[in-house]
């Protein structure tokens, strides 16, 4: 009858030969059952914590009675030591259908490029992608991210906490990002690189080093020698345009007409430029108006760039801008000029308004969150005054 459980040692020639539907008995708990449409199973009856359990071993031919008779041992050795087999099968097949744990290197790679669309600046990709390279990826570039300690991250960072504080202090933030994301996604239930690693560290006084910046009574004479120079007119325009509209490198270096409105005077940055990732209105003063004039005889190569550089497609660089005041023996960066605008704001300038009126011409918030949800306004005609005012500072004698 179908179904019958007939008891005996199966041999290879049975197993190969037999087609009628029943359970066949090897011992050891392991049984060949056949089915109705033929098809040949191993399955092993186990007791397993007090409960009878079937577990299936593969189908014959594929799995040979051999192969079935050594599975079948396994798991009875398995079960003598106190192990679940079913468990352990379970286990093993939601491991293989979880995706596999990434080295940190390749963690690391799309931590920066899920990162890459938050940041204004291409830089910070290339500065993430370089640190790592340099310090991180040589000491567990290629440990899989779920096997990485603390111990790892201490011999990345101790060679360097005390020799290059600034440096280590990237380093570390940028792998607690990367193990942020580790955890995130599962594959560990710790941040081996949190701040509770710089405990097992030196303490480290670290100084801020602001960017090198003019006394402010120096800046229209800087603005005067750069004018002079022989440096490219898209370089002299667009390095003055940036002190006149007290502008961030970047944010100057690729105005586009698109975003001058020549008729109410203001330039509007995109949010995707700024910082802050917010729009940001310039009011205009009659000499920046003047520089626009002068950069619209520029050739433009089509680009649309108000300052294009000297070949098609290409943009002023940040480093066109600081080479320049290098050549010219100016002790300033680029974004220095921002915070001389700022010293002439509150201490040449003066009025009650100069620190409000300063900080949105910068495009700094002005308050905390709560302040900033009801302060909508960017006081921008009250910035106009502001601006004429710096534009005629920087052109006195």
């Amino acid at each position: 009858m179908p179904g019958t459980r007939t008891r005996q040692t199966l041999s290879a020639a049975l197993v190969r030969t037999v087609s009628k539907p029943g359970m066949y008995s090897d011992g050891n708990g392991l049984n060949l059952r056949v089915e109705r449409s033929g098809t040949k199973q191993w399955v092993q009856r186990v007791t397993v914590a007090g409960k009878r359990t079937m577990l299936g071993l593969g189908g014959y031919p594929a799995v040979s009675l051999a192969d079935a008779r050594e599975l079948a041992a396994a798991k009875q050795r398995a079960v003598k030591q106190g192990r679940d087999p079913m468990a352990e099968k379970r286990q093993a097949a939601e491991e293989r259908r979880r995706p596999a744990v990434p080295s940190f290197s390749e963690a690391a790679e799309r931590v920066i490029e899920m990162r890459r669309p938050t940041w204004s600046n291409a830089k910070h990709a290339a500065q993430w992608t370089s640190t790592l390279a340099t310090y991180a990826h040589p000491v567990i570039g290629r440990k899989p991210a779920d096997e990485i300690t603390t111990g790892d991250v201490l011999a990345i960072l101790s060679p360097i906490w005390t020799a290059k504080p600034e440096t280590a202090s990237r380093v570390r933030q940028r792998l607690e990002a990367v193990f942020d994301w580790v955890v995130a996604q599962g594959w560990r239930p710790d941040n081996p690189a949190g701040r509770a690693v710089t405990r097992a560290l030196p303490r480290v006084s670290r100084v801020k080093r602001h960017h090198a910046a003019l006394p402010v009574l120096d800046v229209p004479a800087a603005l005067r020698t750069v004018r002079e120079s022989g440096a490219d007119v898209a370089t002299r325009l667009a390095f003055e345009f940036l002190v006149l509209t007290a502008a961030r490198s970047r944010e100057a270096r690729l105005a586009t007409w698109s975003e001058v409105d020549l008729q109410s005077a203001t330039w509007n940055v995109p949010a995707e430029r700024m910082k802050a990732r917010r729009e940001h209105r310039v009011p205009l003063s009659g000499r920046s108006l003047e520089i626009l004039g002068q950069a619209g005889e520029l050739d433009g190569h089509d680009s649309g760039l108000v300052f294009p550089a000297g070949r098609p497609g290409k943009t002023l660089s940040d480093m066109t801008l600081t080479v320049l005041l290098r050549r010219l023996e100016i002790p300033a960066v680029p974004h220095g000029f921002r915070s001389s605008f700022k010293d002439w704001c509150m201490e040449v300038r003066g009025g009650d308004d100069r620190w409000f009126l300063s900080e949105a011409a910068l495009a700094h918030n002005l308050g905390g969150p709560t302040q900033m949800a009801y302060a909508r306004s960017d006081l921008l005609e009250l910035r106009r005054p502001l601006m004429d005012e710096w534009a005629e500072f920087l052109s006195a004698p």
